[in-house]
């Protein structure tokens, strides 16, 4: 199976399907590489070359004690491009993948980079603070890391059959859900909810010089839309908005093929 090293010796498997223009897929937490399965084969199959990584303590990559943050997980994604070489790329993050393509633009710039995508992400920044009035209250994320600590197994399933995918999910979406979640490891996922949920992005998006396309769910029970997708659009300069009306937070699995068809279109937006 392939793998990069990052500096610190962690080992991040990737997938690489189909050829052409680099396509990067960044996943959701509690999640893996897996989940972009259906947006992976359908660009791949439309003349793309499409890469998608398990993020360090995910699926097959290294569950490392430390660097469960947002800064090592942007420079995670910098050292699986340099080690491919993929240039004119177009980053496409879900959820907390989001996150971690915002904070790799604002760490290491464009300079690989020819469009993002954001879709169902975190950005730009989840928690409620003083100067961020309109966030999620951090009950709700303190409930989540309770919940992990007493049956993450079952907070996994609760989630699948509940808010991730609103009910519009089958079991089998849903049982794929747990078993990827599973896959990651303890720490790590319990560390991840901060890093999607206390990350302020919004120095990121300000440095976001490419061309920005925001797909968001108006009824995602997980990253609200007026919370994330709402406003990263309108501090993204010049971001194209699609809102999926009535679309819980896992569009990847509810709405695929709107969600691949979207992507296409954004991607044949500039040249190979």
């Amino acid at each position: 199976m392939p793998f990069i090293t990052t500096a610190d010796g962690a080992q991040i498997f990737y997938k690489d399907w189909g050829s052409g223009r680099p396509v990067v897929l960044s996943h959701g937490w509690p999640l893996n590489s897996d989940s972009w399965e259906a947006q992976a084969l359908f660009l791949a199959s439309h003349g793309y070359r499409v890469i998608a990584h398990d993020r360090r303590g995910h699926g097959r990559s290294t569950q490392t004690w430390d660097g469960n943050e947002m800064d090592t997980y942007a420079d995670d994604l910098a050292a699986l491009l340099d080690a491919l070489d993929l240039r004119h790329a177009t980053l496409v993050g879900f959820s907390t993948g989001g996150g971690e393509v915002a904070r790799y633009i604002g760490r290491h710039g464009t300079g690989r980079v020819a469009q993002a995508a954001l879709v169902s992400a975190v950005p730009p920044f989840m928690l409620r603070t003083p100067d961020n009035p309109e966030g999620v209250p951090v009950t709700v994320f303190d409930g989540i890391r309770a919940g992990s600590l007493a049956d993450r197994s079952q907070l996994y399933k609760d989630l699948a059959a509940g808010p991730f995918f609103g009910g519009a999910a089958s079991q089998g979406v849903q049982d794929a859900f747990w078993l990827q979640s599973m896959a990651s490891g303890h720490r790590n996922a319990y560390e991840c909810v901060a890093a999607f949920s206390a990350t302020d992005f919004r120095d990121d998006l300000a440095a976001f010089d490419v061309p920005t396309l925001v797909i968001h769910g108006d009824a995602d029970q997980v990253v609200p839309f007026d919370v994330g997708g709402k406003r990263s659009a309108a501090l993204i300069k010049d971001a194209e908005l699609i809102v999926y009306a009535g679309a819980p937070h896992g569009i990847t699995d509810t709405h695929r093929e709107q969600l691949g068809a979207d992507l296409l279109a954004f991607l044949e937006e500039i040249s190979s």
